[in-house]
């Protein structure tokens, strides 16, 4: 046996040791969402569907005009917009992984494991799909051009980038999700869609930044720039489609006044750089933030 092979082997061992523990912990602690969340249950009174300084308008003149109704229909609102595009990402990631397994050997652990994520992801849409269901507002379709662009991703994502995109759309929301997961003023069914998928979706981060580790060691140094280019498009987009404008009318504000509001909004650029702050620390350290990119992460309000 060659030295140069010694390496490799003892990678595939450790990433064979990870998917079973994760394929162990998903058979322990799986939900299903349909017998595991009361939707028959209506909403509580009073109680928020998004907590107020998570908003995207929150410290702006505009939301110092609304009131506390018009707040709380507003966070409704931005949840759901927040649920529809995580349909959208759970829609790539899940055609991304069927990649992985149906190029992969089903022998192993590690694609063994690919399929039980892909389930939980389809579960997943499914939660998120009957929270849109439950909170009876529209479905907040992402417009056709980030559509088109889901559609590229998945068509060509490998290496890196592609990890990397899967984790800007998986801990960015994970961070707001486990502040609402344990925070009494949000609806118990709200908090409970957040927990289930906070604690499922931490074998999914762990996966996806252990494969990203592993791309960034084989990556040749000349396709650095490409890979940091595709991460840091994924970020931009990401962070300017979880709230959908239409959002806004729902309150009667003019749709596009009240994203440019948003947008220009310090308390909802806070707000991305603490949903993006472990993640970035993670990409950092990899390499995998930087020229050519850095200008669409300030873009995205993810670093300063």
């Amino acid at each position: 046996m060659k030295t140069s092979e010694l390496p490799a082997q003892a990678d595939g061992a450790d990433r064979e040791r990870l998917a079973d523990r994760l394929l162990r912990s998903t058979a322990a602690r799986s939900y299903d969402p349909e017998l595991d969340i009361d939707w028959s249950a209506p909403p509580r009174e009073g109680k928020a569907f998004l907590p107020e300084h998570r908003s995207t308008l929150y410290g702006t003149t505009m939301w110092q005009r609304l009131g506390p109704g018009q707040r709380r229909e507003l966070g409704k609102h931005e949840a759901a917009s927040v649920a529809a595009f995580g349909i959208w990402l759970e829609c790539i990631l899940m055609r991304l992984l069927a990649k992985l397994a149906y190029e992969g050997d089903p022998a192993t652990r590690h694609v063994q494991y690919a399929l039980a994520e892909l389930a939980d992801e389809c579960r997943h849409s499914t939660m998120f799909a009957r929270l849109i269901e439950w909170l009876g507002v529209p479905y907040y379709r992402p417009s056709r051009r980030v559509h088109a662009l889901g559609r590229l991703l998945t068509a060509t994502a490998h290496g890196p980038a592609m990890w990397g995109a899967i984790l800007i759309g998986e801990e960015i929301t994970d961070r707001y999700q486990r502040e609402m997961a344990t925070d009494d003023s949000m609806q118990p069914i709200v908090r409970m869609v957040n927990r289930i998928h906070v604690l499922e979706e931490a074998r999914h981060i762990g996966f996806a930044r252990a494969e990203l580790s592993r791309s960034v060691a084989r990556l040749p140094r000349a396709e650095l720039p490409l890979q940091r280019a595709v991460l840091g498009r994924a970020a931009f987009i990401v962070t300017r489609n979880l709230i959908h404008p239409e959002v806004y009318r729902s309150v009667g504000l003019d749709p596009a006044e009240a994203r440019r509001a948003a947008l220009a909004n310090p308390a909802h650029h806070e707000t991305l750089r603490y949903g993006g702050e472990k993640l970035v620390a993670f990409l950092l350290g990899a390499g995998m933030i930087g020229p050519p990119a850095t200008c669409l992460w300030r873009r995205a309000h993810l670093i300063d």
